[in-house]
């Protein structure tokens, strides 16, 4: 019989009959490991601990502590939940169940909609099939075998899938039991590896099949699971903890902005609070611009359709965009893009290497005509402000424009609140414009511009858009979670479309570098995550009422509006709350709103013209005078400081 050999990663080797499977491998390094095995990466490609090896190989057992494992053991609740609701609603068509980032989804064709209860039921059910320890088994079959196997079972999803995917190759199929699915794996070796306190079935929403609009609407539960039930519960509190932090609620409650159906869906209307909030964002991202050797520039909210054309999105953007506008035999569209227009101020006059770089920067609003379907709150809109900038570099200043960025982006990020960060350069795909040493030096700054900046990040190689290479940085909330907001992205398209040049010191015609810069994203999403991070109680230079008087009695209501006097002189922002309502009553609805400071006068107070201070986080302070109050207010709002003491 044929030999294989196997090399471990301690680097030792052993060798087996061809046709061994990474089971017996662990077998025969100890039982205990071939126990704990759930899966194998064979050469780097995960498999199954039951596929058979065939060749050489380097092989690794995937046990629970490997970064590979959740993945694998979400993959099988998926498989897990569809078996269980194929057996309590046998009418339900299946069809997708990926791995997500918390958890894990499956899209179901079923007429009635999926309950509550419903969803008691199949956790239930899924619990029964655990205790069956039902193995699970891979097969390959042709596409048109593994076809004709789902139309037999009547699964017209799994059936489409088998015939679009397996031209080239055979199709797998996963067996647990009486239920088959499509699907690459790999798998955990039986149903009751799952351990029965470790998954959680979430919510139903609705899904168009292929996310395609077009198609049929299918019911999508949502599921989580974890390797322990103490990560699921910590998870599930983190969800509760992001429940009372969401930003559509906390907006509603706190009177920061809303959304008509008269005005239209994903178009925000700015409350007072909310916009005076925005208002000390601009404000900062002016001011620190200027500090960073920008300048400012304005854009229309509509351009002719032959500049859409120049840029490109009428081609392969349009489906994004609002309909044309026919005015006096021309047609126009709102911008979804501020790019153009900067584009536009570049070459309406000629430019020399002593002009550049050239930084402009851009609070424009842009309208994308997103599915309604995906609207959400303030994370996904139809009308947002970009906090846009684009940068015009000559190659020999590119490398430090890029480092100039970049920490720029981080000091932006950190004078609001955070401090994890995580980066993604994306790189060159195998359809690009641009020639490749500019590819090469434009990604080579990137990197240097992370390593100089002190950030860690990973390279999505392939991943770039066409036009050019970029890094995006995340960061990391209150609750642990990631989102995308700052990018630096190369654009090599636009200058080729548009023409750009400049001359250089030897007087002849230069392409110039051109970067498109982002650092909060769009004021909209920024806005609905700083509410969500800090959960609506925004440090003392964003909040939008710093203070709050809280006069005892009416006799104290004339002082208190002489000490809101000195603050508003002072540049603070307050409000005195003069109704003749008990003082409890008073700090308790302070408390509602997220006032920083409460200011309590009674007659101590107005006979030493003095304050009594309570914060919103601890409570009461005691007493000190205006001045004193007025001086650690002032302090904390300039130095942009997160606590009130």
């Amino acid at each position: 019989m044929p030999e294989i050999r196997v090399t471990l990663p301690d680097g030792t080797s052993r060798v087996f009959p061809s046709g061994a499977t990474p089971q017996q491998v662990g077998e025969s390094i100890s039982p205990r490991l071939a126990a704990a095995s759930l899966a194998a990466k064979s050469d780097g490609v995960l498999v199954d601990v039951y596929r058979p090896l065939h060749r050489d190989c380097t092989l690794e057992l995937i046990t629970e502590r490997s970064p590979d494992a959740l993945g694998i053991y979400r993959h099988t609740c998926a498989h897990l939940m569809a078996n269980a609701v194929k057996e309590l609603f046998p009418e339900a068509k299946i069809a997708i169940g990926p791995v997500i980032e918390d958890g894990f989804y499956y899209d179901f064709d079923r007429d009635a909609p999926f309950t509550p209860e419903d969803l008691e039921r199949i956790e239930a059910r899924m619990r029964e099939i655990i205790a069956r320890d039902t193995p699970i088994r891979r097969q390959e079959l042709p596409w048109q075998e593994a076809k004709a196997l789902f139309d037999r079972q009547g699964e017209p999803y799994k059936s489409e899938l088998a015939y679009e995917r397996g031209q080239d190759e055979p199709v797998s199929i996963y067996r647990q039991g009486d239920f088959d699915d499509f699907c690459r794996g790999p798998h955990l070796p039986s149903t009751g590896r799952i351990k029965p306190d470790t998954f959680k079935l979430l919510s139903v929403a609705g899904a168009y099949w292929k996310g395609d609009e077009h198609n049929k609407m299918l019911q999508r539960i949502y599921a989580t699971a974890f390797l322990s039930r103490k990560d699921l519960e910590e998870h599930l509190a983190r969800l509760e903890q992001a429940k009372a932090r969401d930003h559509r609620k906390l907006g509603r409650e706190l009177d920061l902005f809303s959304v008509a159906e008269e005005v239209g869906g994903g178009l925000i209307l700015w409350h007072p609070k909310g916009a005076f909030v925005r208002k000390t964002i601009e404000d900062f991202w002016r001011e620190q611009h200027l500090r960073n050797g920008y300048e400012f520039v304005y854009s229309p909210h509509v351009g002719r359709a032959v500049l859409w054309e120049t840029s490109g999105h009428l081609d392969f953007y349009k489906e994004n965009m609002y309909p044309s506008m026919e005015m006096e035999n021309q047609t126009f569209y709102a911008k979804p893009m501020n790019c153009p227009f900067h584009v536009m101020i570049y070459r309406s006059r000629h430019r020399s290497y002593r002009d550049l770089p050239l930084r402009w920067a851009e609070l424009g609003t842009v309208y994308r005509f997103e599915k309604s379907g995906v609207l959400h709150g303030l994370m996904r809109v139809r009308g947002f402000t970009q906090d846009d900038a684009h940068l015009f570099v000559p190659p020999d200043k590119m490398e430090e424009e890029v480092v100039r960025v970049l920490k720029f982006v981080l000091f932006m990020l950190r004078a609001f609140g955070f401090s994890e960060f995580e980066a993604y350069i994306a790189t060159r795909p195998e359809k690009a414009v641009g020639e490749m040493p500019m590819w090469d030096a434009a990604t080579e700054a990137l990197k240097k511009a992370a390593r100089e900046a002190g950030l860690s990040y990973a390279v999505d190689e392939g991943g770039g858009a066409f036009y050019g290479p970029k890094i995006d940085v995340k960061v990391k909330d209150c609750l642990n979670r990631s989102w995308q907001l700052s990018t630096v992205q190369f654009d090599f398209n636009l200058p080729e479309r548009f023409g750009l040049e400049f001359i250089g010191a030897d007087n002849r015609p230069h392409r110039p570098y051109m970067i498109h810069r982002a650092l909060l994203g769009s004021l909209e999403r920024f806005f609905g995550i700083l509410i969500e991070h800090y959960g609506g109680a925004f440090p003392l230079w964003l909040a939008p009422e710093q203070v709050r008087l809280l006069p005892i009695a009416d006799r104290h209501v004339a002082y208190s509006e002489v000490v809101a006097s000195r603050l508003r002189e002072a540049g603070l922002r307050v409000t005195v709350d003069a109704r003749p309502e008990k003082i409890g009553y008073k700090v308790r609805e302070a408390q509602l709103w997220k006032i920083p400071y409460m200011l309590v006068i009674g007659d101590r107070e107005q006979e030493s013209a003095s304050v009594s201070l309570r914060t919103r986080s601890t409570g009461d302070r005691g007493s000190m005078t205006v001045d004193t109050f007025v001086e650690m207010a002032l302090r904390r709002v300039e130095s942009r400081s997160l606590e009130l003491e």
